[in-house]
């Protein structure tokens, strides 16, 4: 598999974005399914309570995620929506204007 000069490669910042967010879920989950086992001492409620944090927690960092502020490569493709990508831009992309 060759790289192409101009093909988009991501920072190991942006590949390593999605286990943040899976961490920090986890780590709530941790949290929440610990205090409720020394709470209550039943097992199978720690498990349904880390596990609905879990889910709770990354579903939030997932959604602020998608709602912050667009990088500069989001920004520019935003400004020109139309602008083609290569020969394989699709076929409704519109020939460049004289």
């Amino acid at each position: 598999m060759s790289e192409q000069p101009d093909e988009f490669k991501p920072s190991r910042r942006d590949v390593l974005r999605p286990v943040e967010y899976v961490g920090g879920a986890a780590l709530a989950a941790v949290f929440v399914g610990v205090i409720a086992l020394v709470t209550t001492r039943e097992f199978p409620l720690a498990v349904v309570a880390a596990g609905g944090a879990f889910i709770v927690v990354l579903v939030v960092l997932a959604l602020l995620a998608m709602g912050g502020t667009p990088d500069a490569a989001e920004t520019a493709e935003l400004a020109d929506p139309d602008a083609q990508k290569g020969p394989d831009a699709g076929p409704d992309a519109r020939p460049p204007a004289h």
